[in-house]
């Protein structure tokens, strides 16, 4: 071979070299790992998700595919179908609340965890800060313990005869104790006792509502988490039953017949959660992206329940309500 036949020999397997990287780069089929309850929680933020990665480039099938793992209502599957997860060497895991984060977290500490609802990342410890995550964790938060104090205060407006709140939780929940205890120190500022009554399966669900009743609760706030999501309808008809009004997170617990809730716009925040996982398939590090807070907060009244609780919801308060239900 003569020196001009090796040069461009050179140049043409220097040219190549990237070339082929980024057909391979192109053709690869990214694996995600999808943690939840099931496909018929949050169904429109699970769509808002999926569109925000159709919108960055992403379509199952071609080059994302998803490995969907649901608990389908049993917690002690989560660390199995985490670990199902980590065996598939997925790219990415979804762990949208705490719940499946702590999951996540105890499977690995080396595939990149996002979480897209987590009430509170930095006092479970799931976060180093919210500035910088470190390990292998972050995503968007939807700030519960923070929101359940704001929503309180609007369900003593709604509300003005309120003196005693039972507040519902799941000791297996890891953010309901920080957000228990937010509402239970910013109870006397708002004139307000507070009952905590915890709640660790659908079965104790009637007798939560009959301590409640004992120890004379005139309200009720229930804490967001799957094992609650999942009782939506059952717990709305008991707070009717047992003539408590009543404060949740998500609203489909107001469209199940609940009072009223308070919380982020979750579809917005699974939407932006998409952008997480585009970062981290092109190289960025979950210790270096902050945890995101979210923008958008809604507030949902059911009227019908009201009337029937024998209730008026203050003018001011409907006004401010992002949805009212007739």
């Amino acid at each position: 071979m003569d020196r001009r036949t090796f040069i461009a020999h050179m140049i043409g397997a220097g040219l190549s070299a990237p070339l082929a990287a980024q057909a391979q780069q192109a053709g690869k089929v990214y694996r995600l790992g999808f943690l939840w309850d099931g496909p018929a929680v949050f169904p429109d933020a699970m769509e808002a998700f999926r569109q925000g990665l159709r919108d960055l480039g992403y379509v199952e099938g071609r080059n994302i595919a998803i490995e969907y793992r649901w608990a389908e209502g049993k917690p002690e599957r989560m660390r199995e179908l985490a670990e199902q997860l980590v065996r598939l060497k997925v790219d990415v895991i979804m762990a949208p609340s705490s719940v499946y984060t702590g999951a996540a977290k105890e499977a690995t500490s080396e595939i990149p965890i996002i979480f897209m609802s987590h009430a509170d990342p930095l006092r479970t410890g799931h976060v180093a800060s919210l500035g910088r995550p470190g390990g292998n964790i972050t995503g968007l938060s939807i700030m519960m313990t923070e929101t359940n104090v704001k929503g309180l205060e609007l369900f003593k407006k709604a509300v003005p005869r309120l003196s005693r709140v039972a507040v519902v939780w799941d000791p297996a929940t890891p953010s309901h104790g920080p957000g228990r205890n937010a509402v239970e120190e910013a109870g006397p500022s708002l004139g307000l006792r507070i009952q905590s009554v915890a709640v660790r399966s659908a079965t104790e669900y009637a007798s939560a509502f009959s301590a409640m009743v004992r120890e004379r609760a005139n309200g009720v706030l229930v804490l967001s988490t799957p094992l609650f999501i999942a009782g939506a309808t059952r717990l709305a008809e008991l707070a009717l039953t047992h003539k408590l009004p009543s404060l949740f997170g998500p609203k489909h617990h107001v469209e199940s017949g609940g009072l009223m809730s308070y919380s982020p716009d979750r579809p917005d925040l699974w939407r932006r959660g998409a952008i997480y996982v585009d970062k981290i398939l092109k190289g960025a590090k979950p210790a270096d992206l902050p945890v995101q807070q979210p923008t958008k907060f809604e507030l949902v009244i059911n009227l019908k329940t009201a009337k029937a609780l024998g209730l008026t919801i203050p003018p001011s308060l409907l006004q401010r309500a992002d949805q009212v239900i007739q």
